[in-house]
C-alpha cells in the first residue's frame, strides 16, 4: 500500500502499516503519515483531557455560584469528569505536571460557558481560576 492509500482508505492503510512493522519491514513503512498520526494520538488524549477539566470546572462554578440549583445531575457531570480526567491521566502521566497550564488555558471559556449556563453575570466569577488542581481532579466540592 502506498501512501495514496492513506488518502483513500484510511482503516486498509492502518491494518498495512500494522503488517509491515510486525514483519519488520521498516523501509516499506509510509513514515510521513505514521509520524503524524502518532502525533495526532497524543494531542486527541490531551484535547479530550482538556475538555473534561473544562466541563468540570464549568459545573464546579455553577456549583459554587448557584447552590440553590445543585442538582444531581450537576453532581453526576463533576463525578463522571473527575473520573475521566483520572483515566486519562493514568494513560499519559506525562500530561500531569501540565494541568496548571491547561486549566490556566481552559479557565476563560470555562468562565463564560458557567455565565452563559446559569445566566449570571460574567464578574460573578473570578478572572483566575478558584479551584485548585486537586480540587478539580480530588473529591473537593465547594460550599
Amino acid at each position: 500500500m502506498t501512501a495514496a492509500t492513506y488518502e483513500t482508505d484510511f482503516y486498509a492503510w492502518t491494518q498495512q502499516q500494522a503488517a509491515l512493522i510486525r514483519q519488520g519491514l521498516f523501509s516499506e513503512l509510509d513514515t510521513a503519515h505514521l509520524a503524524e498520526e502518532i502525533e495526532d494520538m497524543g494531542n486527541s488524549n490531551r484535547f479530550a483531557l482538556e475538555s473534561y477539566l473544562s466541563n468540570v470546572i464549568v459545573h464546579l462554578l455553577k456549583w459554587k455560584y448557584q447552590p440553590e440549583r445543585r442538582c444531581t445531575s450537576w453532581e453526576l457531570t463533576i463525578i463522571n469528569g473527575r473520573h475521566q480526567i483520572e483515566k486519562r491521566l493514568k494513560n499519559s502521566p506525562s500530561l500531569k505536571p501540565k494541568l496548571p497550564e491547561i486549566i490556566e488555558g481552559e479557565y476563560r471559556l470555562s468562565r463564560r460557558n458557567a455565565s452563559g449556563e446559569t445566566g449570571l453575570p460574567l464578574a460573578t466569577f473570578p478572572e483566575h481560576c478558584p479551584f485548585s488542581v486537586d480540587e478539580i481532579t480530588g473529591d473537593y466540592w465547594p460550599d
